[in-house]
């Protein structure tokens, strides 16, 4: 697939995260538990995502293949969503969505950079190099100017 439209792909999927986190976080303000939120979103989630599989997928894993993976697998991704994601509903409103995505963004790039430097959760080893150093120096500097105020 063409680099750019994967990188278009990519841009889209982060303002769909941000117009999320936006109606989400209205709810959790709402409710006043931001973890209500976090569930709603959980089962829409569950429920777009069985729609989508249903009318994308050509076939399912077999039982087999299914038995192969870790069983920790099947539910650690969701305990880090649900955990970001609440942190996400609870700090917009006391933020501001720009100060909260870039802060979260800046987690992301920071944790993403170690672990692929040292291969941690099975990721390929990419090594942190003076060029992702200045990137990640100059998204700090941005987080910096975004939260000033």
């Amino acid at each position: 697939m063409n680099q750019h439209f994967v990188s278009i792909i990519a841009f889209f999927g982060g303002v769909c995260l941000a117009v999320q986190a936006c109606f989400n976080a209205q709810l959790g303000t709402l409710l006043k538990k931001p973890i209500l939120a976090s569930i709603s979103q959980s089962i829409s989630s569950f429920i777009f995502a069985a729609v989508f599989v249903l009318l994308f997928s050509k076939e399912l894993p077999n039982l087999q293949t299914a038995k192969q993976i870790p069983w920790y697998l099947w539910f650690i991704g969701g305990l880090f969503s649900v955990t970001g994601i609440t942190l996400y509903y609870f700090t917009i409103p006391k933020l501001g969505i720009s100060r909260m995505i870039s802060l979260g963004l800046c987690g992301q790039l920071v944790l993403s950079a170690i672990a692929g430097h040292f291969g941690w959760l099975n990721l390929p080893v990419e090594p942190v190099t003076l060029k992702k150093t200045i990137g990640i120096a100059a998204m700090v500097t941005g987080i910096i100017l975004i939260s000033s105020k």
